[in-house]
């Protein structure tokens, strides 16, 4: 049982290591898609047009409260009481892990709606930040300093508007951050060579046994959608079969679209290879700065791709042109309409929407029902995929520059300084209030996600053992005789030195509620990992979520981390206490304390990351409470002893961490 455990154990941190599937590996966000598949739509030609509207009306029969009579409502806002066809290229693939389910999902789910509205909000709240290029420096100092205050201030309302969608997109769907966490089904193969052309790469993209990628992904199920759509108009069909077939070929269609659509995403072309960290730091890199890429049709000339959340207009309709082409062949199929070249027909394909998973499935399986067309559909997929861009060379020479994300396991050290204001001294008379420096040095190791959460969450994790100095305290010892004095002899609690640990972990709703929940794994390890990424994310409580400024990261920390402090374990501390009776020099007393530390606000303003290491200046306020025991009275000797209260304190510390990354 044990061994099951700490494999269950292993497997949920693999899945917060992970979470970057919820970012790097969902490709553009929901709006970005429903906006690319509402400019393909617009750009239908008008008997095109009329075929997708008359099929939209015939999949929606029976349906008609969940889905919208209009097909692309480009108007459409925010709190939607109906899904468009358009959307469902974002439901697809990020909501959903086949068209099967996603139509299930779209027809009969109570959450799909919320979906529908927070990707409204969060479209509008990145509408008002600009996309620009990080700043260079390249213009003097003061409007250096303007345009890198203006750079990573949308930078951060980026990130808190992500932040915010994503939250509440996990609440409100609990499988949205573990779905695709398993494969590269968003992502393009990367060529293993430069002799390929469009046609042998796409055979590369689908050949049993490769890797799910998102160019095969499309060929699947857009193939099964041309097949449907082929029996629509060779065969005569009851109508409730007609609209089933209509139905299950829209779908399969628009599920396909949500992976073609990925591949104008710039961290998608880019970020192909590599373990978690460099998959996720090449995605994220490529994204925000952009990336030059050639396409297969035209190797003369460049675009520029910019990636998830960072979507122009220009990358807009450059995807919208692919998606059409795509859209219009299946309309075609549909209405009969002549081409170049004979669409594929299948009369045994049945009337329902693709069942293949894409979030299970590691590599594409045999499926003979499809690959008897490969021939066929082959003039198809070139001529959509000739406007696609050139995937990247894999690992070796001619590779595109690689980055790392702060994801994994890592060893390092941090120091900090601190400052503490204490309530007074151990001994009960010494009430007067006063200060108290330290040191604290130490080694920590631990897993680090802040690379896959970006900067909303909290999924660092980590254990520390140190050695900590503190200077003693201003106040006095008063009711001696050496409170007259300077220095330590006098201080209510003189300088000490101790043995330190410090640990942190995230929660999801209390503080230790993920270890307390932990037997979940032996029977429900999959609910465990959901609820783990979302304690990782921040938790259930939204003011515990990291908030992104331009001057850097503030984020509420109560119970996320525990610091202890042992004084007294090489030997006895000591204070001198009040005699009794009073009048004398004072009694001196030995004892021991363990303080509990728990820091509260954390404020993050700096932090780099190159290669694989890290580091970062943060400071944290604190408040701790020092708990005496094992007092015993020194001298003079049958002194009456010494009765010790606790001490409590609120400080601020500043903390130097640096990361080693394996």
């Amino acid at each position: 049982m044990n061994r099951r455990i700490r494999r269950s154990w292993s497997h949920t941190l693999l899945a917060l290591a992970l979470w970057s599937a919820a970012n790097s590996a969902f490709g553009w966000i929901y709006p970005e898609h429903r906006d690319i598949s509402v400019l393909a739509v617009q750009g239908l030609d008008a008997e095109r047009k009329a075929v997708f509207d008359r099929l939209w009306q015939d999949a929606r029969a029976g349906d008609e409260q969940r889905l919208c009579a209009q097909g692309a409502d480009a108007g459409q806002g925010t709190a939607p009481g109906c899904i468009d066809w358009a959307a469902l290229s974002g439901i697809g693939g990020d909501h959903s892990c086949s068209s099967q389910e996603m139509l299930e999902t779209v027809r009969t789910s109570a959450w799909i709606l919320q979906v529908a509205d927070i990707a409204a909000q969060l479209k509008a709240d990145l509408a008002k930040i600009p996309v620009t290029a990080p700043a260079n420096g390249d213009e003097g100092l003061i409007a250096d300093i303007q345009r890198r205050f203006a750079s990573e201030a949308s930078r951060a309302a980026r990130l808190n508007a992500l932040r915010t969608a994503d939250s509440r997109l996990q609440r409100a769907d609990p499988q949205y951050a573990t779905r695709a966490d398993a494969n590269f089904a968003h992502f393009l193969l990367a060529r293993p060579d430069t002799s390929l052309n469009p046609y042998a790469y796409g055979q590369l993209t689908l050949w049993p046994g490769s890797e799910l990628n998102a160019i095969g992904v499309w060929t699947t199920f857009h193939l099964n959608a041309l097949l449907k759509a082929s029996r629509l108009a060779k065969e005569q069909l009851a109508p409730d079969e007609r609209r089933a077939l209509v139905r299950a070929a829209l779908f399969d269609e628009a599920f396909a679209l949500h992976f073609l659509e990925d591949v104008y995403a710039s961290g998608h072309v880019a970020g192909t290879w590599g373990d978690v960290s460099q998959r996720k730091g090449t995605h994220d890199y490529y994204n925000q700065n952009g990336l030059e890429v050639f396409t297969w049709a035209g190797r003369d000339k460049t675009i520029v791709l910019m990636g998830d959340a960072h979507m122009r207009p220009q990358d807009a309709e450059l995807a919208a042109n692919t998606v059409r082409a795509s859209l219009e062949q299946v309309l075609d199929a549909a209405a009969g309409r002549s081409r170049d070249y004979e669409f594929p027909y299948a009369p045994s394909i049945p009337a329902a929407a693709d069942a293949f998973d894409v979030c299970r499935n590691m590599t594409f399986p045999s499926r003979p029902e499809l690959e008897k067309h490969a021939d066929q559909f082959s003039p198809f997929a070139e001529e959509v995929l000739l406007p696609t861009p050139v995937p990247g060379l894999g690992s070796g020479l001619g590779a595109m520059p690689r980055f790392r994300s702060e994801v994994g396991k890592f060893t390092g050290l941090a120091g900090s300084i601190d400052a503490r204001h204490v309530s007074g001294g151990f001994e009960s008379s010494q009430n007067e209030s006063g200060w108290i420096g330290g040191l604290d040095i130490g080694v920590r190791a631990g897993l680090g996600l802040e690379g896959a959460l970006g900067d909303s969450g909290d999924g660092l994790v980590f254990g520390q053992i140190g050695f900590r100095a503190d200077s003693n305290s201003s106040n006095r010892a008063v009711g001696t005789s050496l409170a007259q004095l300077s220095g330590e002899l006098s201080a209510a609690i003189p300088a000490r030195t101790a043995l330190s640990a410090r640990i942190r972990i995230p929660f999801y709703l209390v503080p230790g509620d993920l270890v307390l929940l932990s037997p979940m794994l032996l029977f429900n390890p999959t609910a465990y990992q959901q609820i783990a990424v979302t304690a990782a994310n921040g938790g259930l409580i939204p003011w515990q979520q990291g908030l992104a400024s331009p001057i850097g990261r503030f984020q509420f920390v109560l119970g996320r981390e525990l610091g202890v402090t042992w004084y007294g374990l090489s030997g006895n501390q000591q204070l001198v206490a009040p005699s009794d009776p009073p009048g004398g020099t004072g009694r001196v007393v030995n004892y021991k304390s363990t303080n509990f530390e728990l820091p509260i606000l954390e404020y993050r303003v700096y932090r780099a990351f190159g290669a694989n290491q890290s580091s970062a200046i943060l400071f944290q306020l604190f408040a701790g409470a020092d708990y005496p025991h094992g007092e015993s009275v020194e001298y003079p000797l049958g002194a009456p002893p010494v009765d010790l209260r606790p001490v409590y304190s609120l400080g601020l510390r500043m903390v130097f961490d640096w990361r080693y990354y394996y």
